[in-house]
């Protein structure tokens, strides 16, 4: 098995535990070991990044380091930057980490300002005003500098101007509706505009006595415009300027059009730029964005097919841009790095699939190319396990953060049980802790001593969580605020089904025509490894023929399809009995009644659950909190490979004892091991992969082990038979039953916690 970058990983490092055994693995074999780095502005001083490297090195399994600039003195592209970079770079590899740099164009704002002025992003804000019948109206627009993670210690994406687009001018039908024959352009009709500031302008509109006027001015931020025409050759610039370091590869987190937290609920803002508005006209047969903004904020008189048309395509204009600036930078780290370099970390902002992903990136998750399935913060777990399948990555990983280390220990063993891996983000918010100590706090936690534990299943993964159920929600219809399903993805029924023992996968129609996503030559829909025995296909108002064509041959094969809601539109609004063509095979049920509809199907296919994931974790909707399920840190459940996965992590960091018997397809397994077992057996019944933390003893068909001490161990029987294995913690002689077993046993020591008060 291989992990693409892992293989520059695997190099042993430099520092040891007393018995000489190596802290970091050698081999090809192991997935990394992730921890994130915020560059402050101490870092840049000289050996600044030292501190942070020499602990990082003997006090964490970390192998790989997704390092970014929080930096308010410098951007990517200053050559003072670059040579601190190159400096921490090499020395971080000395010590046997890896390091995946931000090399992101927003961290380099200025320098593409000044580059190209004509080219940053702009944003349409509408306004209207009933106009009096003598006199002028007036309408003051005011703009305000927006901020986010890429700005917290730099300069915000300042609002640099303020300008008038346009104005039109109205009338409205009795209901209030526009009357669309009377919409007219007035802008030089009369109309001044008055600049009191870059932020602040004020449009006066002249009489007219039972009108209306619109007008619609524009921000501009200080940040790149997405659809600027230099804008993928000035991130490639970036990425080449870094060939002469020895990185891992290279990040890029959250990126999007500028942050918005509210999720524009009033639809009266839109993103704009005159590149933009000149691709949407080329994809549209002429259409005008200006103008078809105003029909997507109000609508107007027997016109709402054509709305909700619009709405569609401006929707996915904004993904399609966003995913093929994320595809070229991915495309970018592996030319200039090598095909082994890792493009890490994710896509996900909020992180819930809704409105402000809507706004932000046109929710590209499933569509911004990673190597491994990525997340961070409260992402949703069956948004985590389709993300896996969707790169091809056994596990996936969450960058996460919390103010205390305790938080981190539920996400690891969480975490775990639902196939992922933590990627360690330094204490926060915190503001009285600095940014060195919100490392070092974590470094003299016993989780890092349950991240060392969880290797050994890292050391015999193949395959992603088993989750028997997709739900694919219509991603057209998430996203239109026209039409009968808006920010509604089927979480709700994903984490019902979750919370019954049978973990679901949630992705997008759109994936249809990606390869991963697929029927298998026996019927089945497939994502990547998974097979689904289920597949809810949720309000899919507004698919295309595409989608369609493969969800009515779904329907014809061996994946029972479920349906929630109508499919009465195509993606232009144009009539479409979508119902009808997917087939009298389909099982039509509600959103209450679906996941019960689902466990009962699956129940009655003899398919067995899994523990339930009953907690809860919390999400942003539209405007209001919302909860979804997530897995206890104490349970079992499968991968698609057929391993059986027992985590216990609720009470110990370091992982909670398991002292149990279990039957797994056929056979009976006694163990007495700490905080992880997996048993995976091989078609003649033996055991072909074995991973336990602390095990003591292990009874099985054709296998037993009694230890004298407790020790991490894993072994993995590969295609030729030949058997490797790996034991972590005690020194000394290999114990005869594992001797036994085979000879070949890599050793591990597990890294020390740093003492209280190291600085």
């Amino acid at each position: 098995m291989r992990y693409g970058l892992v293989n520059l990983i695997a190099l042993v490092c430099s520092g040891v535990c007393a018995a000489e055994m190596p802290v970091r693995p050698a081999g090809n074999e192991w997935p990394p070991v992730i921890g994130m780095w915020g560059w402050t502005d101490s870092v840049l001083e000289p050996e600044g990044y030292k501190p942070f490297l020499d602990a990082a090195a003997a006090h964490t399994p970390y192998t790989l380091l997704s390092t970014t600039l929080r930096i308010s003195n410098g951007e990517i592209t200053d050559a003072r930057v670059h040579g601190r970079i190159s400096e921490a770079v090499r020395y971080a590899k000395a010590l046997g980490l890896w390091i995946a740099f931000d090399l992101d164009v927003r961290l380099a704002r200025r320098a593409f300002r000044a580059r190209y002025p004509d080219e940053l992003q702009e944003e349409l804000v509408l306004k209207t005003v009933e106009l009096p019948a003598g006199g002028a109206a007036e309408i003051a627009f005011e703009g305000r500098d927006l901020t986010d993670h890429m700005t917290g210690n730099s300069i915000p994406y300042e609002c640099l101007a303020t300008r008038l687009v346009r104005v039109y001018a109205f009338e409205r039908a009795a209901d209030g509706a526009i009357d669309a024959a009377t919409v007219r352009e007035v802008t030089g009709g009369g109309v001044r505009a008055a600049a009191a500031s870059p932020r602040k302008l004020k449009v006066t509109v002249p009489s007219g006595s039972g009108r209306w006027a619109c007008a619609i001015a524009a921000h501009e931020y200080l940040t790149p415009d997405v659809f600027a025409p230099h804008l993928l050759a000035f991130q490639r610039e970036i990425v080449g300027q870094y060939a002469d370091l020895p990185l891992a590869g290279i990040m890029k987190d959250e990126w999007g059009f500028p942050p918005d937290h509210t999720g524009n609920p009033a639809h009266d803002r839109y993103w704009y730029t005159a590149a933009m508005a000149k691709v949407y006209a080329e994809s549209t047969g002429g259409r005008d964005l200006v103008r078809d903004a105003l029909l997507m904020w109000l609508g107007e008189k027997d016109r709402e097919r054509e709305r909700q048309a619009a709405i569609n395509r401006y929707r996915k204009l904004c993904r399609d841009r966003n995913a093929a600036i994320e595809n070229d930078y991915y495309r970018a780290g592996k030319e200039t790095f090598g095909p082994a370099a890792f493009v890490v970390t994710h896509a996900t902002w909020t992180p819930y699939p809704g409105v402000q992903e809507f706004r932000k990136t046109g929710l590209d998750w499933w569509e911004a190319t990673r190597d491994i399935g990525q997340s961070d913060e409260s992402t949703p777990y069956p948004c985590r396990t389709s993300l896996a399948k969707r790169w091809g990555f056994p596990i996936w990983y969450n960058q996460y953060y919390a103010p205390k280390p305790d938080s981190y220990a539920r996400e690891l063993w969480a975490g775990a049980l639902a196939g992922g891996r933590l990627n360690v983000h330094p204490i926060y918010p915190r503001a009285e802790i600095s940014g060195e100590e919100s490392c070092r706090i974590l470094m003299r936690q016993r989780f890092m001593t349950g991240m060392a534990r969880l290797r050994m299943l890292d050391f015999i993964t193949r395959a992603p969580l088993d989750c028997p159920v997709a739900v694919v929600f219509g991603h057209a219809c998430a996203m239109n605020w026209a039409g009968p399903s808006y920010d509604r993805v089927g979480l709700e029924v994903a984490s019902a089904l979750c919370a019954q023992g049978y973990p679901a996968d949630l992705l997008p129609t759109s994936l249809v025509g990606a390869a991963a996503l697929r029927i298998d030559d026996e019927g089945y829909v497939c994502l990547g490894p998974q097979r689904y025995r289920a597949v809810v296909l949720y309000q899919p108002e507004f698919g295309g023929e595409d989608e369609l064509a493969f969800f009515a041959r779904a329907a014809q094969g061996k994946s029972t399809v479920f349906v929630v809601g109508d499919w009465t539109r195509n993606f232009n609004a144009q009539p479409l009995d979508g119902t009808a063509r997917l087939g009298a095979s389909v099982r039509r049920c509600g959103d209450q009644t679906c996941a019960e509809a689902v466990a009962r199907f699956l129940d009655e296919a003899g398919i067995a659950r899994v523990t339930g994931w009953s907690e809860r974790l919390q999400g942003w909707g539209q405007g209001e909190r919302v909860q979804h399920a997530a897995p206890p840190m104490d349970g079992h459940g499968a991968l698609t490979d057929g391993t059986y996965v027992r985590i216990a992590g609720g009470k110990d960091p370091a992982g909670d004892p398991i002292s149990e018997t279990f039957a797994w397809r056929g056979h009976t397994v006694a163990v007495d091991a700490i905080g992880v077992a997996a048993i995976r057996f091989a078609a003649d019944g033996k055991v072909t992969a074995l991973a336990a933390g602390g095990l003591k003893s292990l009874t099985t068909d054709g296998l037993e082990i009694t230890l004298p001490e407790r020790v991490d161990l894993a072994f993995v029987r590969e295609a030729d038979g030949k058997i490797r294995g790996v034991l972590q913690g005690p020194a000394g002689d290999v114990p005869a039953p594992l001797l036994a077993i085979t000879p070949q046993w890599q050793r591990l020591a597990v890294p020390p916690s740093l003492p209280d008060g190291t600085e």
